[in-house]
């Protein structure tokens, strides 16, 4: 079962990031991890150099702050969980936050989501972490309930044809079910699938297939991915409570519907495109997916995937 033991914190100091920094104190608590906050603001220009030193002490001042109001309402004390804070100025905040994370081997990036007027989607520094963050990103929005009502999901592709996928989907379900441990215990298991033939099929006037011939495909179609998802869950070696939702259509308009209708508060899910190559991003599916939801995301790159990014 995966959990996390060095958990980075990020603000960019532009709000006070207590929901978020609840969520990471309750997180750390939890999986007994350490913990650190690192603020990633833009740097001075050289003529204003004098007053860095003040801008830079505001800042941890507003974020240690922050940090003792979440920990009054998560009740986790300095003692049980020290959380030293860094401040780092200058130019491309994402690039800066991997490195960080890289260096000090840090194996979960949570950071309060940057928000769209509509409360959807992710801005850019976001989306930089999750095209190029070796590790799991935790994009927090705040659930306005107690943690323990906190509903998580996760979304698989049971078929994926490449092993990275197929290990990623294992990882997926093994970590989402050990969040929904901690909070709500059930644990909804989305996945998408879809005959995309059928449309063709149908209109096509050379094809001339029967129409109970074509509904026998489409059904042969939804059991065997079920069929597929299922084998996944069993293969994952994961119990508790779950709720499966096994959804015809696209998994970018899909997904976010059902997060929304089912009031998910946390979607688990993985950004899988090609591994081992430098300047890896997210594909097209899940960059339009992730830019639908209204929710908390935590997202986790496949086996393999080499930032472009570097330490040093």
């Amino acid at each position: 079962m995966q959990v996390f033991n060095n958990i980075v914190f990020v603000s960019r100091g532009l709000t006070r990031d207590v929901d978020a920094l609840q969520q990471a104190l309750s997180l750390a608590r939890i999986y007994r991890a350490d913990l650190q906050a690192l603020v990633a603001c833009p740097d001075f220009p050289d003529d204003l150099a004098i007053y860095k030193d003040g801008y830079t002490r505001w800042l941890a001042e507003q974020l240690e702050s922050a940090l003792q109001v979440a920990r009054e309402a998560s009740g986790v004390g300095a003692q049980d969980c020290p959380v030293p804070v860094t401040v780092e100025c200058g130019d491309t905040p994402a690039v800066r936050i991997i490195r960080h994370a890289l260096k000090q081997a840090n194996d979960l990036v949570l950071k309060e989501a940057e928000r769209h007027d509509d409360g959807r989607g992710f801005t850019a520094v976001d989306m930089e972490l999750l095209r190029k963050c070796p590790c799991p990103v935790w994009l927090s929005r705040p659930p306005g309930k107690p943690w323990d009502q906190v509903k998580v999901a996760v979304a698989i592709d049971p078929q994926s044809a490449e092993p990275e996928g197929q290990a990623l989907s294992l990882r997926l379900l093994q970590l989402s079910r050990s969040l929904a441990d901690t909070c709500n215990t059930e644990l909804t298991i989305v996945s998408c699938w879809d005959f995309a033939a059928e449309e063709y099929l149908r209109g096509s006037p050379w094809v001339r297939m029967p129409e109970e011939e074509l509904l026998e495909a489409v059904l042969g179609v939804q059991r065997r991915h079920r069929r597929d998802l299922e084998s996944a869950i069993k293969q994952s070696g994961i119990g508790g409570p779950t709720r499966i939702e096994h959804v015809r259509g696209r998994p970018e308009q899909r997904i976010p519907q059902l997060t929304k209708e089912r009031n998910i508060d946390i979607l688990v899910m993985g950004s899988l495109g090609r591994t081992g190559i430098p300047g890896f991003v997210i594909g097209n599916t899940a960059e339009n997916l992730v830019q639908a939801l209204s929710c908390s995301l935590l997202a986790l790159k496949p086996n393999g995937f080499i930032s472009p990014v570097k330490a040093y």
